[in-house]
């Protein structure tokens, strides 16, 4: 019994030494770039970073939420305007991101991209339907990290991919399921590729993130979906199915 007693203390010891020697050292100098940091997980990310002592470059999609990012952060963080839905804006967040960086190369890239998708049964949307979802929550984040990765190589740095793991449960119609799954296997690719240049690319999966649901807006965008429908495909599915 003591001898397990000791091994067990110390295997716990050699854990502890292998995780220290993993944890990031000299924080000073070392830029990471934050997508979708208007409010909750981007949001709090970019602060508890810039607490730690990293350079924040926190990407908003409007000029309130990096005002208010700011006014809780040091003077260190940095924030700029993205739609990653459009490729201009995304032209402009990655001149921005090389000028702070001022060539020392980007330390590490969070990808991570929320807000609301149509819910709906598949046959009740359109292709600019899926477009709504996919070219900000896949193609955009798609876009921007190949337009980084010049800066992640030179910093050897890391890119993580934050994914909702609900996205990866494909329990109703919509581009929301289709990015998460997007984003998995470009990042599973992606990892295998930069590993010769010596950058780390992670997925994390988080949990049901605590959220303001507005019933509103969804009973609003369901009824839009419902009326535009055709009366042959409103018939096949009846009134009462729309009800519940």
């Amino acid at each position: 019994l003591h001898i397990a007693i000791l091994a067990s203390i110390l295997c716990l010891i050699i854990y502890w030494l292998i995780r220290d020697s993993h944890r990031v050292r000299n924080l000073s100098g070392k830029h990471v770039f934050i997508t979708d940091c208007d409010t909750g997980l981007g949001k709090s990310l970019a602060k508890w970073l810039d607490k730690r002592g990293f350079y924040v470059i926190a990407a908003c999609a409007t000029e309130k939420g990096g005002q208010e990012l700011q006014s809780c952060s040091s003077l260190s963080l940095k924030t700029v305007n993205l739609n990653l839905a459009d490729s201009n804006s995304i032209a402009r967040a990655v001149a921005f991101v090389t000028k702070e960086t001022a060539g020392k190369g980007l330390f590490g890239l969070v990808s991570n991209a929320e807000g609301t998708a149509l819910v709906a049964p598949t046959d009740w949307l359109r292709i600019e339907d899926f477009h709504l979802a996919l070219d900000a929550r896949l193609l955009g984040l798609i876009e921007i990290t190949l337009k980084l990765l010049p800066l992640l190589k030179k910093a050897e740095g890391r890119v993580v991919n934050l994914i909702n793991a609900k996205g990866l449960m494909a329990f109703v119609g919509g581009g929301y399921s289709l990015s998460k799954w997007g984003m998995e296997a470009f990042s599973d690719t992606l990892r295998i590729e930069m590993q010769h240049f010596g950058v780390k690319v992670s997925i994390v999966e988080h949990s049901f993130l605590k959220a303001v649901v507005n019933s509103d807006v969804f009973e609003r965008d369901l009824l839009r979906l419902w009326n535009r429908l055709t009366p042959e495909i409103r018939e096949s599915y009846g009134e009462k199915y729309f009800v519940e």
